[in-house]
C-alpha cells in the first residue's frame, strides 16, 4: 500500500509540475527563437519516425509521366515555392521566418537521402504522405484536404525532379499559360 500511495504522489507532483510549466508561460513558442538542441533532436526524431513509419505501406506511382511532371511544377509554384523555394533561390521571406525552417527542395537534400537510406520509392512514399497529411506547428498544410492524391504524386513527381532542373527550365515548367 505505501508503494502505491508513494506513485501517486509522484504521479500527482509530474502533473502539477507539467500544469505548472503549461500555465506560467515560461515556454518560448516565438518562431524567432530556436529550441534547445535536445528539444529540437526530440520533436526531429519523432516527426522524422512517425513520416516514415506512416509512410511504408504507400503504393507508389509510375511517376515518370510527362503530364505528372507538369501538373506538379504548377500547383509547386503557386503552392510550395514561397516556402521551399524556385531553382536558383536560396531563402525567401517566408523560408527565413518560418521555425523550423522548410527544406530547400530545389537542392539534394543528403540528410533525407540517408535518413530514407537512399530508397527513391521510400522518399516518394513520405514526400506524398507529408504533403497530403501536413506537419504540426510547422508552417507545412496537409494539402490532402484540398487536393486528390492524383494532384498530390504530380507533386511529388516535380519535387524528385526539382534538383536537376536550371533556373530556366524551371520558369519554363512553372508557367502558366
Amino acid at each position: 500500500m505505501k508503494i502505491v500511495k508513494s506513485l501517486l504522489l509522484l504521479i500527482a507532483l509530474g502533473i502539477g509540475s507539467i500544469m505548472l510549466v503549461i500555465y506560467s508561460g515560461i515556454i518560448d513558442v516565438a518562431a524567432d527563437e530556436p529550441h534547445s538542441d535536445l528539444v529540437y533532436w526530440v520533436l526531429e526524431k519523432a516527426r522524422d519516425n512517425a513520416i516514415e513509419k506512416s509512410a511504408q505501406t504507400i503504393e507508389v506511382p509510375d511517376l515518370s509521366d510527362p503530364e505528372l511532371l507538369l501538373t506538379g511544377a504548377t500547383d509547386y509554384e503557386f503552392m510550395c515555392s514561397s516556402c521551399h523555394l524556385k531553382t536558383g533561390q536560396s531563402n525567401s521571406d517566408l523560408s527565413i521566418g518560418l521555425y523550423p525552417s522548410p527544406p530547400n527542395l530545389t537542392i539534394k537534400n543528403e540528410e533525407h537521402e540517408s535518413h530514407s537510406h537512399g530508397d527513391d520509392l521510400q522518399t516518394a512514399r513520405e514526400n506524398f504522405w507529408v504533403i497530403k497529411h501536413g506537419i504540426k506547428a510547422s508552417g507545412m498544410p496537409a494539402w490532402g484536404k484540398t487536393h486528390d492524391d492524383q494532384r498530390i504524386w504530380a507533386m511529388v513527381a516535380f519535387i524528385k525532379e526539382l534538383p536537376t532542373l536550371t533556373p530556366e527550365q524551371y520558369q519554363i515548367l512553372t508557367a502558366v499559360d
